[in-house]
């Protein structure tokens, strides 16, 4: 940048008292304030993926100390596992590792995307292979972010034994608590599909004692849910015209996903791999094919059924009449319900999971929208001393009605050349008019929302915001801690300050990350000087 006042000044500078320490000053503040804009291109992405290996590596050896394991596993039992988990060092030691894990592959992932800033059809398969190695130690860690994948030990249980799990919970079976089950899913029916309870059902006929190889098949069956996704992101942004790349960095090579759906297993992965297929099919003009696909989706967990009308309408093309429309909502509803009406039959559970999805949602988080309203309800409430028992249930139902309405709206409204996008915002409506919202619910909607284009400007910045708090909510949040050494909250505790720290450290200081906070803002630089003296008249 030229310096405005030239050389004149310059040389008034030199002349007068002062000039040349405030010009100095002046100087250093620009470069201060330029800071956030100086562009910090690493030579390539050779680094980032290492980091990003080294960084799951870190997961895999802190979830030996406070990952989850069932009591019966034989893993508990091997000589150097057990000071990892009964000792405080240990437990130290790995809790710190799997926090500072998780900021590395965060680190790593925002690094590669600068590295490869651009993008381009041959930076796809750097991106793919990022996924591959950064995945590949979650396939072997311990639990972690979430003990669900035990839930499904127990529901697989439960469909061998002839039981319903949309009527029963794992209670009822031997020695449920010892495989690893949380107490809250004891009562509670199952939320899934009747497709994924086969798959449950087979996985335990498959494994018969072995927990931890039963871990291992859920884990395997959602890499295929990840390659799903792999496959269908870039063939979907290519449709809208979003290089594939890019949205492959920013779905798939997230960290968050990576863990939320291997190192947890979450069959959230088979869902929007599915999903995602269907979509694509139904842009392409194959109805049926896609129609099929979200039945499967919908099989994993129900909610993708929102997707259905917006198959229809990918199907019915941008120029269809309403009669036309109708039509094919039609068929794309029929074909649906004939596939789950047989799935039921066959299997004996009816439409019980639609039972249990409309009974969901218990609770709320004090994340989500309606969490933050019914404790600000509360709140004035209870002061004025007012009963606010009903207060949740109230905004659970506005909720509810309000979604129905929002994504009846985008149904019958809205360009047609644009239906994923209605699509997505129809999803986000669900989810974010919901009380309780999971960490790894923003991966139902990240993926759509990057086929459509997320922009370099404040949407990047919120994704990045957003998967950062799920890291530092994940990691502190589920610790499998013996009882005996009372350190939950002491690990919790420090797992979250360790997040903070890193949070503020690549957000302000990091020179491979501070690019996201500071770029974009088109702010005006600071100039800072020092007061001028005047010159005293002779």
């Amino acid at each position: 940048m030229t310096d405005v006042a030239g050389a004149e000044n310059s040389a008034s500078a030199q002349r007068r008292p002062g000039g040349a320490l405030s010009d100095t000053v002046t100087q250093g503040a620009r470069r201060l304030a330029a800071l956030g804009h100086t562009t910090h291109r690493p030579a390539g992405p050779l680094g980032p993926l290492v980091e990003g290996l080294v960084g799951s590596l870190m997961v895999l050896f802190g979830s030996l100390g406070v990952g989850w394991l069932v009591s019966t596993s034989p893993i508990a039992r091997l000589p150097w596992i057990i000071p990892l988990r009964t000792e405080s060092l240990g437990v130290i030691i790995c809790t710190v590792a799997l926090t500072l894990g998780c900021w590395v592959m965060f680190r790593a992932w925002l690094r590669l995307g600068r590295a490869l800033d651009g993008f381009g059809p041959k930076t796809l398969r750097t991106v793919n292979l990022a996924v591959v190695l950064w995945s590949l130690p979650q396939l072997v860690t311990l639990p972690i972010f979430s003990r669900d994948v035990f839930a499904y030990l127990g529901q697989g249980r439960l469909v061998l034994a002839g039981e319903d799990p949309y009527t029963t919970g794992v209670s009822s079976l031997d020695n449920w608590f010892h495989l690893g089950t949380d107490i809250l899913w004891a009562e509670s029916e199952t939320p899934y599909g009747p497709l994924f309870l086969w798959i449950e059902a087979v996985v335990m006929r498959l494994t018969g004692e072995s927990p931890d190889l039963a871990i291992l098949l859920f884990r395997l069956a959602c890499v295929a849910g990840v390659v799903l996704i792999m496959v269908y992101v870039p063939k979907l942004a290519a449709l809208h015209g979003v290089d594939g790349a890019r949205a492959q960095w920013i779905t798939v090579a997230n960290p968050l996903l990576i863990i939320s759906f291997i190192s947890s297993a979450h069959n959230d992965a088979l869902m929007v791999g599915f999903a995602l297929a269907g979509v694509h099919a139904a842009a392409r003009g194959h109805g049926v094919l896609a129609t099929l696909l979200v039945v499967v989706s919908i099989g994993m967990k129900p909610i993708s059924m929102v997707l259905l009308p917006f198959i229809a309408l990918l199907w019915a093309g941008p120029a269809a009449s309403w009669s036309r429309r109708f039509l094919y909502w039609t068929w794309t509803a029929g074909i649906a319900a004939v596939v789950l009406i047989a799935v039921g039959v066959v299997q004996g559970y009816g439409f019980g999971w639609l039972a249990v999805m409309a009974g969901t949602g218990t609770g709320s988080v004090f994340w989500s929208p309606l969490g933050i309203a019914d404790g600000m309800v509360t709140t004035v409430l209870n002061s004025l001393g007012i009963p606010s028992y009903w207060t949740l249930d109230t905004l659970k139902l506005i909720g509810r009605l309000l979604s129905v309405i929002i994504v009846l709206a985008l149904m019958f409204r809205g360009d047609p050349r644009h239906v994923v996008q209605r699509m997505t915002w129809a999803f986000t409506a669900l989810v974010v008019l919901s009380p309780i919202i999971q960490p790894w619910y923003l991966l139902w909607l990240l993926p759509l929302f990057a086929v459509t284009g997320i922009r370099k400007d404040w949407q990047f910045k919120w994704v990045v915001f957003t998967v950062g708090f799920f890291l530092a909510f994940g990691a502190s949040d589920q610790l499998s801690i013996w009882q005996f050494l009372d350190m939950d909250q002491q690990m919790v505790v420090l797992s979250l300050a360790l997040s903070w720290a890193c949070m503020l450290w690549l957000g302000l200081f990091d020179r491979g990350t501070r690019w996201v906070v500071y770029e974009g803002w088109n702010l005006p630089a600071l100039r800072l000087e020092l007061p001028r003296r005047r010159r005293e008249s002779a």
